[in-house]
This record gives C-alpha cells, structure tokens and sequence, in this order.
C-alpha cells in the first residue's frame, strides 16, 4: 500500500469507527494532524480515537483551552492522549510554545486539530488526516477521509490499512 489512503465516512458515527481502528496502529510518540474545514468532523474523529483509548467523559475541541489532556484507560499502551486546537494561534512560536512534541514523549499520543497550521513545526514523523466534504451535493454527513504518513509512517502504511479495513468504511 502506498499513501494515501482514502476512505469514506457517511456519518459521525462512522467517521468515530475510523478513528477507533486508526487509533490501534499508534505508538507512544506518535503525533496525528487533523485537517479540515469548520465542521469537517475533526472532533468527531477525535471523540471516536479516544473512546478507543479508554478515556472517559467528554471530550470536546479544545479551541479556546488550546491543549487537552485525557488519561487513557488502564488497557491502553498510551498513558496519555493530548488533543490541541491551534486555530486561535496566529503564529508557529504560539505553536511551539504549546510543547506538542515534548508532550508526546513520555507514553502519550497527540491528535492536533487543525494540523495543517501546526506542521512545519511538529516534525516529518506526523500522520495527516483530511476530512473533507466531497461537495454540496452529495448527504451533508459524508466526509472523504484522506490518510496520509510521512516520517515513520511510511513503513507503517500496511498495518494502518489492514486495521482500517476492518472499519467498515468504503473506499471511494
């Protein structure tokens, strides 16, 4: 398998399931873009990566909090699930001085939403994930869901496919 790898969602509840089996593939370390536009399902893959980790309780867009912090749960090999938001970050210096990589060193995983802005600062090991609405036509719940890895990931594309393809998820 070669990236990327592309994957249709027809709702929240799908694009959750995505995110539980991507979540499978993780390392401690690792650090996961989010891309997309306002409403594009970030949250919701957020939400569904997370509940797979074993946290408990809401987890909502950290937009104004900036970063997040979810302990896992006790069967999880990740202690620690970061989840930022830089939309309100005007410039990569506020980007770095969130400490993401640092952050992800010690047995966490980071998902940072709106990872595009944050990339050139983060690193070449990141896995990128797009979530676009194919266009106005089509159900206002179906997302295209574009998976990219770049660093590390290259050599891990296999293992991310086999475990996405046990999503239920279409490929368009």
């Amino acid at each position: 398998m070669s990236w990327p790898l592309i994957l249709q969602s027809d709702s929240p509840t799908s694009t959750k399931k995505i995110a539980a089996k991507l979540s499978a593939c993780c390392r401690s370390g690792d650090i996961i873009l989010l891309v997309g536009d306002l409403g594009a399902g970030k949250t919701a893959f957020a939400q569904g990566f997370a509940a797979a980790l074993g946290v408990e309780g809401p987890v909502t867009s950290p937009t104004f909090a900036l970063v997040r912090q979810y302990d896992c749960g006790e069967a999880s090999p990740i202690d620690l699930l970061i989840h930022a938001d830089v939309y309100r970050t005007e410039t990569l210096h506020e980007v770095v001085d969130l400490a993401l990589s640092e952050l992800v060193e010690e047995r966490a995983v980071a998902l940072v939403e709106w990872g595009d802005m944050a990339a050139p600062v983060l690193g070449d090991d990141v896995l990128e994930v797009t979530l676009t609405q194919p266009n106005e036509d089509t159900s206002a719940e179906l997302r295209t869901i574009a998976i990219n890895g770049r660093g590390t990931w290259i050599d891990r594309a296999d293992d991310v496919q086999q475990a996405l393809s046990e999503s239920g998820a279409n490929q368009p």
